[in-house]
């Protein structure tokens, strides 16, 4: 297992839920419909990458190769800049400011969650398994 990986996994997820449960409760009453939906998109990703990391550090014990190692990265940095934009994006709306210039950090932490991916494939595509069950 990749600690680290998990930790964050799990740090990330329980984040999650607590800006969900922000998002649904306190952000309802004072945002747009359609910039709450942006919000809850940030959210969903965050929860998918967060089990993203949970599995990179359990499939690390299988497969011990660098590019899960950089996978865990790349989710987090993806989480942070992708779903952490979204977030920025959607609060600073209710004041009416934007991200202007900024809001490139969305795609870019796209751009990592899909690397991420990759290296995760290559993590695991050539690795041979060890004799943990």
């Amino acid at each position: 297992m990749y600690r680290p990986a998990l930790r964050t996994g799990a740090f990330m997820a329980a984040l999650a839920v607590i800006l969900g449960a922000f998002g649904a409760h306190s952000l309802k009453a004072v945002m747009a419909p359609d910039q709450l939906m942006v919000f809850h998109t940030g959210v969903t990703y965050q929860f998918y990458h967060s089990f993203a990391l949970l599995l990179t550090g359990i499939v690390y014990g299988y497969y011990p190769h660098k590019n899960l190692r950089l996978a865990t990265t790349f989710f987090l940095v993806g989480i942070i800049l992708f779903s952490g934009s979204l977030y920025a994006m959607t609060l600073l709306s209710i004041e009416g400011i934007g991200l202007g210039p900024l809001g490139i950090i969305t795609p870019i932490g796209g751009l990592c969650f899909i690397i991420g991916w990759i290296l995760f494939f290559f993590g695991i595509k050539n690795e041979g398994h060890t004799s943990k069950p």
